[in-house]
């Protein structure tokens, strides 16, 4: 049920033997990422839970479960805005309805990401994947 964006970060980790590679990668793709405005990084769109400031601002357009979901997220630590990048990939575009079928810890245990973070991290991850659930959620209605 991953999006095509996730299926090519999925691909090129399977390219990556070494963890090290991967996480240049992670970094890569948070560098990739277009910056959320400070305007946005308030206390309304953080992340809590997380141990490093994550924001995320949702984007849906339309009503109800047929809404597509997506957002704009940042951090302040660069392994995380990869991270970000990794989550967008696995949800951007998805009507809301689908973004909450989505298993995301077993999507991103296909990338190893389950065995290589901290468990600081994995809780951050978690948090930030409870707050995209939440979002599709109440647009859903």
């Amino acid at each position: 049920m991953a999006s095509a964006a996730f299926e090519d970060i999925a691909e090129t980790f399977e390219f990556l033997d070494d963890w090290e590679d991967r996480y240049r990668h992670v970094i890569e793709l948070g560098k990739a990422m277009e910056p959320l405005d400070p305007a946005f990084q308030v206390p309304a769109t953080k992340v809590e839970g997380c141990a490093s400031q994550v924001w995320f601002r949702p984007l849906i357009e339309g009503q109800g479960a047929a809404a597509r979901f997506d957002f704009q997220g940042d951090s302040d630590a660069m392994i995380v805005r990869g991270l970000i990048a990794i989550l967008h990939a696995l949800y951007s575009g998805l009507d809301v309805s689908s973004v909450l079928k989505v298993d995301a810890a077993a999507e991103l245990a296909r990338l190893g990401l389950d065995e290589h973070l901290s468990s600081q991290r994995s809780n951050g991850v978690r948090a930030m994947v409870g707050r995209i659930r939440k979002l599709a959620a109440e647009a859903a209605g």
